[in-house]
């Protein structure tokens, strides 16, 4: 058993590094994609929702390594990324060809479901700029030695491709030479996974990924597609949380993974779209941590409420070195993060401290 030991603030340049896509997301609010005639635009990608949470409600400086094309559309996502207050000294711009034929941006269509009626995502994210990132593309080691306290990335970005996953090994390598804790969310996602070998092939990446991470999230889908690890007594729909079976699976997996020096894991039942029990649990140093459950959450749109979870999780490692503070930070600022539209959060530290101090939805005059 080992903590993890956090490079000061003071010798680094960025608190936050973050390594994935960014997509334009296009809502169509309350309605549905395929009968909308008007979207809102934001910003998000499973990795980068990570690095704006921390910078945006935690006030943490953060900077995201992606690729875009270089055209209106992709100007439009760095303006976003900008208001965001992320760096984007590190996004890498290729030339567009008129018509992406060579490269593009991706695009998220998501609606968020109500009641018996799911949330849905419609991704379009076929050759884009940041799914064609190799290794030797990026200078890791010029990044990671000017200081960065934390690195995160995760297992959207390492679908993307063939030349992806060594991407991410590339960049954990040059973190690790230089004291960077790295944490990775196994995102686990069937689309992205079932035209390139389905669930093996995420085992077969994942399983590799793994050795080199300090910092281990996902959920229970997550551990099991991604890395093998069956979580007992949960059904298909995932209507009930079944804490102890989580437990057991932590164990295991940081058995096999011995270099895990964290695991953290959301609970999620299902209830409607718009009802979710909700709830975490970290591993650290041995001892299981376990944040205030939250039955009956009622949710305005779950996307992005795991991102929300990490970037409260590393926040709480990174500001107090302590799991149960880090937990319920995440749980709290991923419940929050579900109460507001768009993938990345609205909430403040403020809001974020008066859940985790107990306080309930009572008007703030």
């Amino acid at each position: 058993m080992s903590k993890l030991i956090i490079k000061p603030a003071s010798e680094c340049r960025y608190d936050i590094l973050s390594l994935g896509e960014v997509m334009l997301r296009l809502d169509p609010g309350e309605g549905r994609i395929h009968t909308a005639r008007q979207f809102t635009a934001w910003e998000g990608g499973g990795e980068y929702n990570v690095a704006r949470g921390l910078r945006r409600c935690f006030g943490k400086r953060a900077v995201v390594v992606t690729a875009l094309a270089d055209n209106p559309v992709g100007r439009l996502v760095e303006d976003l990324i900008l208001q965001g207050g992320v760096d984007t000294s590190y996004i890498k711009w290729d030339k567009y060809d008129g018509c992406g034929r060579d490269t593009r941006n991706g695009l998220n269509f998501t609606e968020r479901g109500f009641g018996i009626r799911g949330a849905v995502g419609c991704s379009d994210r076929g050759n884009t700029a940041v799914s064609q990132l190799k290794e030797g593309d990026i200078d890791w080691e010029g990044i990671f030695s000017q200081g960065v306290q934390w690195f995160h990335t995760g297992g959207i970005f390492a679908a993307l491709s063939e030349t992806t996953p060594g991407v991410v090994i590339e960049a954990m390598k040059a973190a690790k030479k230089y004291g960077t804790i790295i944490s990775y969310d196994l995102n686990y996602r069937p689309s992205l996974w079932k035209a390139i070998g389905g669930e093996a092939k995420a085992q077969e990446v994942n399983r590799e990924i793994a050795k080199y991470v300090d910092v281990m999230i996902g959920n229970e889908e997550d551990f099991t597609a991604c890395l093998g690890f069956e979580v007992e007594g949960t059904d298909d729909n995932l209507r009930e949380l079944e804490t102890d079976s989580f437990k057991k699976m932590i164990n295991k997996a940081t058995a096999a993974f011995p270099n895990f020096k964290a695991t953290a894991t959301t609970l999620r039942g299902v209830k409607s779209a718009t009802v979710n029990d909700w709830g975490a649990i970290s591993w650290y140093d041995g001892t299981i941590y376990e944040a205030q459950h939250r039955p009956g959450l009622e949710i305005m749109d779950r996307v992005g409420g795991g991102d929300s979870f990490a970037s409260g999780l590393i926040y709480g490692f990174i500001t107090f070195n302590d799991a149960d503070k880090a937990v319920n930070y995440g749980a709290a600022h991923g419940a929050l993060a579900m109460t507001t539209p768009g993938d990345t959060t609205m909430a403040t530290l403020a809001e974020v401290e008066k859940i985790v101090g107990g306080g309930g939805a009572r008007v703030d005059r």
